[in-house]
């Protein structure tokens, strides 16, 4: 992967019963878990790739409550998010994954620091900088470990289900000792992981109990392959 350009499109359009049947789901889901946040996203539209390790990817602003129309089996519109994630590694070769924690809207599951891009505000762009900068803030915010958007490298995509898309950045390795510390650090109410945890292949991730990201083997296998290189 050597470049990711980004266009925005308009959001879309929904029929009436489109609508009502997302608010129907949003109100049930809101109920089960009062944490969920109707909060700005960025949905992704569409993908091609016009020549070989350039993404061009379709985005559009929604907010969270838009995703409900994956439970609508009528519905045909486009329903995949854009997200960060950011590989951490030690310095003795392993990844950090993070439990996250029961108010999420993932509750248990095993992933990488990420979470959802935040569009930006009107007038400016969403470009490979911006996912930067969002990975940057994802990483402090669920681990507490800075860095700066120049340190982090582009590693990957994903794909997922719904057509969703992960962009992976990779950070400079620290000791597992100092990510704990800066972890433990954080205040407990304001985490969005509750538990760390550190993988070197995937034969490592069944000890790992509960539901995992679809991504998580497939990444940690391309990363033990590249062990003990840093992957470039």
């Amino acid at each position: 992967m050597r470049r990711i350009r980004l266009a925005e499109v308009a959001a879309p359009r929904l029929t009436p019963e489109e609508r009502h049947a997302r608010d129907q789901v949003w109100a049930t889901m809101v109920l089960a878990n009062p944490t969920l946040f109707d909060g700005p996203a960025v949905a992704c539209a569409g993908t091609s790739w016009p020549r070989p390790g350039e993404l061009h990817i379709l985005w559009t602003r929604v907010t969270y409550r838009h995703y409900a129309l994956r439970r609508v089996t009528a519905s045909t519109a486009p329903t995949g998010s854009l997200s960060v994630s950011v590989l951490q590694p030690t310095d003795d070769g392993r990844v950090l994954v993070g439990r996250m924690s029961p108010t999420t809207a993932a509750p248990g599951r095993w992933q990488f620091p990420g979470g959802s891009v935040e569009p930006p505000p009107d007038g400016d762009r969403l470009d490979l900088a911006a996912l930067r900068r969002n990975a940057v803030r994802e990483l402090a915010e669920e681990t507490g470990v800075s860095t700066t958007a120049t340190e982090l490298e582009l590693w990957a995509v994903t794909r997922g289900q719904y057509g969703s898309i992960g962009v992976l950045f990779l950070a400079p390795p620290l000791p597992e000792p100092a990510l704990r510390e800066r972890f433990t650090a954080l205040a407990p109410p304001e985490r969005e992981l509750v538990e760390l945890a550190f993988v070197r292949s995937p034969t490592d991730l069944p000890g790992l109990p509960g539901p995992h990201a679809d991504y998580l083997p497939p990444v940690v296998h391309r990363l033990a392959r590249r062990q003990p290189e840093r992957p470039r």
